[in-house]
């Protein structure tokens, strides 16, 4: 059962659902890496955005089935293999197009039907997400900014593993965190209000406003 007590945190195999004005967001925590898969759906239309069939297809399918039937794309966030261990199986159930990055597509278990890049835009419904190309976690790394009247005047910003509270996202080399760094400084802290809401790929919810006192503090501490 989803729980409609939304609060931006969700225990291993467990689901919560946001209501918008003109949509709804459901969030599930699946596999042994606590990933978040996100289903956003059009009140309008019901057509839903797939973020991330990271694991445990089952779980997304029956969610699918009882709560978001008419799955049109499956973005995958980056190619991290935690991302997207059910992304054949979801995508071969639902019949649904695939979407990622071209510099994260090759090792993703489906080939993309759409390849993602900067400023680009999708429309599921009446919802329009940009995608934000934000290298460093790893090259084809992309959020997914939601705007416009359906979302009441707030940004629900879908970060993958490129930002979460507290910091960015894991990075290996110092060229990578600075790249991350400032793709966030400029494209994300630099466009989006504070009250914008952040949906990591792992983990709690947080918005701009909370984390950005402490962007001079991530950026000294090198992580």
């Amino acid at each position: 059962m989803v729980d409609d007590n939304y609060t931006g945190h969700v225990e291993r195999g467990t689901a919560a659902r946001r209501t918008l004005p003109g949509a709804s967001i459901v969030k599930v925590s699946v596999g042994p890496m606590d990933n978040n898969a996100y289903l956003i759906t059009s009140t309008a239309t019901g057509e839903t955005l797939l973020i991330d069939a990271a694991n445990d297809a089952a779980v997304l399918l029956e969610l699918i089935e009882r709560y978001a039937p008419k799955v049109s794309l499956i973005v995958t966030s980056h190619q991290h293999r935690d991302h997207w261990l059910a992304l054949a199986e979801v995508a071969g159930s639902t019949g649904a197009p695939t979407a990622a990055h071209r510099l994260d597509a090759g090792p993703l278990p489906v080939a993309p039907d759409v390849l993602l890049a900067a400023g680009d835009t999708i429309d599921i419904g009446d919802l329009t997400f940009e995608v934000l190309h934000l290298r460093g976690h790893t090259p084809g790394s992309v959020a997914l900014a939601l705007d416009g009247p359906a979302t009441g005047g707030r940004v629900h910003l879908f970060t993958g593993d490129c930002l979460f509270p507290g910091g960015p996202g894991r990075t290996t080399r110092p060229e990578e965190f600075d790249s991350l760094m400032s793709s966030l400084e400029s494209r994300v802290f630099g466009c989006y209000g504070d009250n914008t809401v952040v949906y990591p790929g792992h983990g709690d919810d947080t918005t701009l406003g909370v984390e950005r006192p402490h962007l001079a503090e991530w950026r000294a501490r090198g992580w």
